[in-house]
């Protein structure tokens, strides 16, 4: 199939299919083309509602979940937006398409190497990768949106407080076989409201607090 018609239908009979009706993230993803993002020896499952597999047991999000964090956060031009989680650089492409600036941390360095030299093939130079733990790094800074690319095991407070009043979060919270895709805006500098998207499976972040196990 050829990669426009292949892509148009990922975003009809998948992106539509979940709920992502913002026309606004449908022209972004229509626009940033998802093969250029992944492996060459997975370049087959570029358009299939799949987690691409990615160096370091590492994986792309489904076009779906990728759609519907898009869709939750809407970042708007003025904005700074904070990606954890860079990945191969696929969702940082995306954000930047909507936001002016863009910084994204990622823990494993060949992925930050590949998710810049991604970006930079499509022209995207102004894109920020860091080579960083996102758990062990904060600038304080503030931004308007923060995506988190990878799950927590246990709900972590710190990066709501990385948002301006008015920001939002995305962030996927538990443990597998079922996680909770959830929507966190700071409402005022003292008060946050959180909104229940849907149900996922996505990578944990490196580093993060799991659960006590069970003792007997």
């Amino acid at each position: 199939m050829h990669t426009a018609d292949a892509r148009e239908q990922m975003i009809e009979q998948q992106v539509r299919a979940w709920d992502v009706l913002d026309a606004r993230v449908l022209e972004v993803m229509r626009r940033v083309p998802r093969e250029l993002f992944v492996p060459s020896e997975q370049r087959y499952r570029a358009y299939a509602d799949v987690e691409v597999p990615l160096a370091r047991g590492q994986h792309m999000l489904r076009p779906s979940v990728a759609g519907r964090l898009l869709q939750a956060l809407l970042p708007e031009a003025g904005e700074a937006v904070l990606q954890i989680g860079a990945g191969s650089g696929f969702v940082t492409a995306c954000l930047r398409v909507m936001a002016q600036q863009v910084r994204a941390l990622e823990i494993f360095p060949e992925l930050a190497d590949a998710a810049r030299r991604n970006l930079a093939a499509l022209g995207m130079r102004d894109v920020e990768v860091l080579d960083a733990d996102a758990l062990a790094t904060d600038s304080g800074a503030r931004y308007g949106a923060i995506a988190l690319t990878a799950s927590l095991p246990l709900y972590d407070a710190r990066f709501e407080r990385m948002l301006r009043p008015g920001g939002r979060l995305f962030v996927v919270v538990g443990e597998a076989p079922v996680m909770e895709a959830r929507l966190v805006r700071r409402t005022a500098e003292d008060a946050w409201s959180t909104e229940s998207l849907f149900e996922t499976v996505i990578d944990p972040l490196v580093h993060a607090e799991r659960p006590a196990g069970f003792t007997f």
